[in-house]
């Protein structure tokens, strides 16, 4: 039987494959919501906008040009781990969960993955803010001081490495199921797009309750661009909260 790397082609297209489909799933999202917000009265008529001046074409050309080169890095270890999985080479799995107790590994495993990432985030964010870094890793995402949804995927070179590698890494070690994988990365692109917005689109019900207590949403996370500094998190506020870096939230 042929191994993984006796097919470097196959490993090869996948590559290509997984790439060409981020980039045209972050157009197919992004595009429409950019739209939806910037240039319709129709869509999210409740929606508040943080921004404080509209887009600028600049901006947002250097937000696709980095989100496209973020593309090419995320692909890469993505495309090595499904072409493991081909081989039962990783710890993803498929199949109907058998009993309750698979059922409840499937919920439980998506949020070890989303608190093991949030976790990841908070201390590579908060250490590539530090002089010496930010200018190598996270300057480029810091050009959008007000951030439109074409900012979400905008990352550095280093600080997309610094990232791709960690769910296809756990893919090896912590199981999950490969519908809950597929809904993990929904979640993760909803949430960045969401957050890079430019407006508050969740309810102020929510935002003003245990949700905006709890989970970060625009009205957090654009306070860190403007300020730079402070509002750490991806998911969570838990560990801003706790190491004392969150600054709240923009008020309405």
């Amino acid at each position: 039987m042929e191994t993984l790397l006796e097919a470097p082609h196959q490993l090869l297209i996948t590559y290509i494959a997984l790439t060409f489909i981020i980039q045209l799933r972050y157009f197919l999202i992004v595009g429409p919501l950019h739209w939806m917000l910037w240039n319709s009265k129709f869509y999210f008529k409740n929606a508040f906008k943080l921004s404080k001046s509209p887009p600028n074409p600049k901006t947002i050309k250097h937000e696709i040009k980095l989100s496209l080169i973020s593309s090419f890095i995320y692909a890469a270890p993505t495309a090595v781990v499904l072409e493991m999985w081909k081989y039962g080479g990783t710890a993803i799995y498929s199949g109907v969960p058998e009993g309750m107790n698979g059922w409840f590994w499937v919920i439980l495993s998506m949020f070890i993955y989303l608190f093991v990432q949030d976790a990841w985030f908070y201390w590579t964010h908060r250490l590539m803010h530090k002089k010496t870094l930010f200018k190598w890793m996270h300057s480029g995402h810091h050009k959008s001081i007000q951030p439109t949804p074409w900012a979400s995927f905008s990352f550095d070179p280093l600080e997309a490495f610094s990232a791709a590698w960690l769910l296809p890494v756990l893919a090896l070690l912590v199981p999950i199921h490969i519908y809950a994988a597929f809904a993990l990365l929904m979640i993760m692109t909803v949430n960045a797009i969401f957050n890079h917005a430019g407006w508050e689109i969740y309810p102020q019900k929510w935002i003003e309750g245990s949700w905006g207590k709890n989970i970060i949403t625009a009205s957090h996370h654009n306070l860190h661009h403007t300020n730079f500094k402070g509002n750490y998190g991806l998911y969570f506020r838990f560990w801003d909260k706790l190491c004392n870096t969150d600054i709240g939230l923009i008020k309405r």
